[in-house]
């Protein structure tokens, strides 16, 4: 085979593997974007919509269910405001003690640890 004809046979293999690497990249993109979707937290009105859906609410039960979740959730809102207070002064006296017992690099590095931490917990988790 001459030096040119091998060298066209060569560009359209490279073309080939550039044409398989973007169209196997495009594949992974969509499956990321398909299981992030998927993995997302639902509205509250996306909850009760696939609740009224799985439990074939009629529109009477589908009204008094969100009636229900919203009472709930004020009581639950009441509640977060009445013990804050008392949960950040449990939080400050245990960082007090952690304090007395930990080294100063160590009181450091738990206060990375902690932090790099909170986010993973999702809304209503412990902080």
């Amino acid at each position: 085979m001459d030096t040119p004809s091998r060298n066209k046979w060569q560009a359209r293999g490279f073309a080939v593997v550039i044409f398989i690497l973007g169209f196997t990249a495009g594949i992974l993109a969509l499956n990321a974007y398909h299981w992030a979707r998927a993995h997302r937290p639902a509205a509250p009105s996306d909850r009760i919509e696939q609740l009224a859906t799985r439990l074939q609410l009629n529109a009477d039960q589908k009204t008094k269910v969100q009636q229900i979740f919203g009472d709930t959730q004020q009581q639950l809102q009441a509640l977060r405001k009445e013990s804050e207070p008392r949960v950040n002064d449990i939080r400050q006296q245990t960082d007090q003690r952690l304090q007395q017992v930990l080294a100063p690099d160590q009181w450091q590095k738990f206060q990375q640890l902690r932090d790099e931490m909170r986010p993973r917990r999702g809304p209503g988790g412990n902080r």
